[in-house]
């Protein structure tokens, strides 16, 4: 992911910023839930860099996803961000991963950076109609704003929202830093989307802090954790988010969704793992791990 990547993050400032005010009324008013649900992946399954490492010797193209579902139990779903999956795509998608496996797409480039949310009626119909072929392998749905869409346009993201169907999934990440400069404006922002049902996405990479805003608007967090290639610093980071988590499961968060980007996401499989332990450690979860092959090193006679 190229948001917010930087080369040397030998001086970013990692610390999680504190709560935001509303977070904690979400998680109290939610009624909590006895079952705290997780699920985590890297952001792709076509990576032929696996095959060996997580997928079986000599897997083939068109069966990276069913082993990638019996690795991971989600997967932010990208390829919809630049075009519409048809319903015997998605049938066939749905079909191949067990049954507690979930999808969870990004909104096309179309409506959320080429048309600003403007005039997307049909496309939005489109989409909509689309992923809802998921059925019960549906996650949140991920509306990533353009860096340009600022707090000026919340009118026209108010109307997108109202017109969608009541209860469709979505989580908004904003990108613009003047959403969360006033305090004020940001709660009201928090409010409107808890409204409507909108949750919100949580975005930890380097090059952005000002982005990482900490606020929930459901009881559903949605996180993209941005790590370098296992940098010690992805550990740290993935400690201080394992303990986040588990305060908010404490006071009632009911699901999040966890996608783990790990530079060209070779090792994001590793990363991944480490993220899975640690929540069952410090959680109490029962999340199954990936199971990584050690790769032989290529040596020298020389």
């Amino acid at each position: 992911m190229d948001f917010g990547k930087v080369e040397d993050i030998t001086q970013v400032d990692f610390t999680l910023p504190p709560d935001h005010p509303h977070t904690a009324l979400v998680l109290t008013n939610s009624g909590g839930t006895a079952t705290r649900q997780v699920y985590i992946g890297p952001p792709i399954w076509a990576n032929k860099e696996w095959v060996g490492k997580i997928y079986p010797v000599n897997t083939k193209d068109k069966d990276f996803l069913y082993h990638y579902s019996r690795q991971f139990n989600t997967i932010e779903l990208n390829s919809t961000y630049y075009q519409i999956p048809s319903a015997d795509t998605v049938k066939r998608w749905r079909e191949t991963v067990p049954s507690g496996f979930r999808f969870c797409p990004k909104w096309p480039q179309a409506i959320s950076h080429e048309a600003q949310l403007l005039g997307v009626s049909l496309l939005t119909n489109q989409f909509v109609e689309s992923v809802l072929g998921f059925e019960d392998n549906l996650g949140t749905t991920f509306l990533q704003l353009s860096p340009a869409f600022n707090p000026a346009r919340l009118p026209t993201l108010i109307r997108f929202l109202k017109a969608l169907p009541q209860g469709f999934p979505i989580a908004i990440e904003f990108r613009h830093a003047a959403w969360f400069i006033d305090e004020y404006r940001w709660h009201r922002v928090l409010e409107t989307l808890h409204e409507l049902g909108a949750g919100t996405i949580l975005t930890d990479v380097a090059g952005r802090r000002d982005v990482l805003h900490m606020g929930l608007s459901t009881p559903v967090a949605a996180l993209r954790f941005v790590g370098h290639e296992l940098h010690p610093t992805d550990y740290t980071r993935t400690d201080s988010w394992v303990q986040r988590l588990r305060e908010w499961f404490e006071q009632g968060l009911q699901t999040a969704y966890i996608f783990i980007h790990c530079g060209e996401n070779l090792l994001a499989p590793e990363l991944t793992k480490y993220w899975v332990e640690q929540l069952n450690q410090q959680i109490g979860l029962s999340l199954e791990e990936p199971s990584i092959r050690i790769q032989p090193i290529q040596g020298s006679l020389f």
